[in-house]
Order: C-alpha cells, then sequence, then structure tokens
C-alpha cells in the first residue's frame, strides 16, 4: 500500500464504511464552545437506548422501569472520555476522595423545542453548564448544552439564563430514573453535588477529551495503525495496487505409456 496522509486515508475509508459514533467522529473544529453531539434517546422514549462501544450500533439497553422520561434529547460527545482527568477533577470540586470517571464518554442533554422522532443522530450544540452527578462512586457530568439555532433555547448563553424549571427538572430525573423505592433508612446511590455554569462545562469537556486521547490515542495516530494493520494484511505491489493472485497451471496430463502401433 502506497504510504497515504491519514487525512486523506480517513477520506478513504468514509467511502467505505460508516464513521464510529464515538470513535470515528470528530467533536468538532470549535470544541469546546460548539459541539458536534450523538444523540440516543429523545423526551418520548419509553426505552433506554445506548450506543453499543464495540460495534456503533445503537441498541436497546433495558425498558424504563418507572414512569419517568428523560426531559431533553441524551447523548454524548464523541471522542471523549471519562478517566482519571475526570475523576480528579470532580474530586477536587467536591473534596471528596478516591472519585474516579465512569468509563463512559461524556453525557450530554440538548435543550430544544423541536420534538425529534428518534435518536441516532448528530446535532450542532452551544454547552452551556453542566451537573456534577456523582453515580456510586464515579463522576458520571451531564453537560447542559441548547440546540444551535435553536429558537426558543439558542439565545441562552450560561445556565444561568435558563429557565429554572427546566433544570430542576433536569435534576429530578437523574436522581431518580434508575433508583427504586428505597426503604426507610437506605442512601441514595446518585447525587448531584453542583450545578456549574458554562465555563466550567468547558473544562469539563475539554478534561474528558484529554482524557479520550490518553486512553485512545490521538485520531491521526490511530488512522496511522490501522494504515499499518492493512498495509501488512493486504500485500501491495509497487505501484499501490494489490497483488493478483497467480493462475494456477494446469497440471500435464500423465503419459499413457503406450506407443503407436
Amino acid at each position: 500500500m502506497s504510504k497515504k496522509p491519514p487525512s486523506e486515508f480517513k477520506k478513504l475509508l468514509a467511502t467505505l464504511f460508516k464513521s464510529h459514533p464515538w470513535h470515528g467522529v470528530s467533536p468538532g473544529d470549535n470544541a469546546p464552545e460548539v459541539l458536534s453531539s450523538y444523540i440516543e434517546i429523545v423526551p418520548t422514549g419509553a426505552v433506554k437506548l445506548e450506543l453499543d462501544k464495540k460495534t456503533g450500533h445503537l441498541h436497546v439497553d433495558r425498558p424504563q422501569r418507572f414512569s419517568s422520561m428523560c426531559p431533553t434529547l441524551y447523548g454524548f460527545v464523541p471522542q471523549t472520555y471519562c478517566g482519571d482527568r475526570i475523576g480528579d477533577f470532580a474530586a477536587r470540586k467536591t473534596k471528596r476522595a478516591k472519585i474516579k470517571g465512569d468509563g463512559d464518554p461524556l453525557d450530554i442533554c440538548v435543550l430544544t423545542e423541536k420534538d425529534f422522532a428518534h435518536g441516532d443522530l448528530f446535532v450542532t450544540v452551544r454547552p452551556i453548564g453542566g451537573l456534577r452527578m456523582i453515580d456510586h462512586g464515579e463522576a458520571d457530568d451531564k453537560i447542559i448544552a441548547v440546540l444551535d439555532n435553536d429558537i426558543a433555547y439558542g439565545g441562552i448563553q450560561d445556565i444561568s439564563d435558563a429557565p429554572p424549571g427546566v433544570i430542576e427538572r433536569l435534576e429530578h430525573y437523574f436522581l431518580s430514573y434508575k433508583r427504586p423505592p428505597m426503604n426507610k433508612g437506605e442512601k441514595p446511590v446518585v447525587d448531584i453535588a453542583a450545578v456549574y455554569g458554562r465555563k466550567e462545562a468547558h473544562e469539563v469537556i475539554r478534561l474528558s477529551m484529554a482524557d479520550y486521547e490518553d486512553t485512545y490515542g490521538t485520531e491521526e495516530a490511530r488512522l496511522e495503525q490501522l494504515r499499518q494493520i492493512l498495509s501488512v494484511a493486504l500485500p501491495q505491489t509497487g505501484n499501490g495496487k494489490p497483488k493478483a493472485k497467480a493462475e494456477a497451471k494446469p497440471k500435464a496430463k500423465p503419459a499413457s505409456g503406450r506407443g503407436k502401433k
């Protein structure tokens, strides 16, 4: 295989395969101010959908056990990861010890006046804040954003400008959506330690992008690794074309052993 720059190789791959929503799509050239975000579920969905990380396909995680439904579009920011940096940041902000990232892409909730029939799509959004959620001792931040150019919410610059009831509704959902009725004296395993604004949301996004790079490497490095694997798996000729398989020559017929009379 003739050596191709990563950008050219990426274009070639795009003509052959659907990009993995987590690994194969950029969060955007202007991240963290403007993001491309993948939406998994919509407010009308009564089933919890989640991306299968190995295949990149959306699958049913579980039917919602209770009547609560996510009040916004919900998904994640591609090429982000909640690892050590996110865990350390949450520990420092909450003054708690031993918090680690939850090992998933960074979640995002998108405010919009529009109804969406289904997920499995990308939207362009602007972060305005976030919820510092701690789930079973792990940092599980929820970035809150507005759909770009949305008539009702698009003008909001910071979470302090958003309708308080909308943010309270999100807090209630995440505190209750997977918690069964508790017995007396039981403590909740999920809590929201803080609601933060746009500036801190940008910092969380940057840290999650750095966590992703620490874990999976840069996009250019991964493309080059794939190119190398393919170059070994598919031997090439000097002109960059795959070697043609040599045709098998027909076997010579054995002599009969009898001469002419």
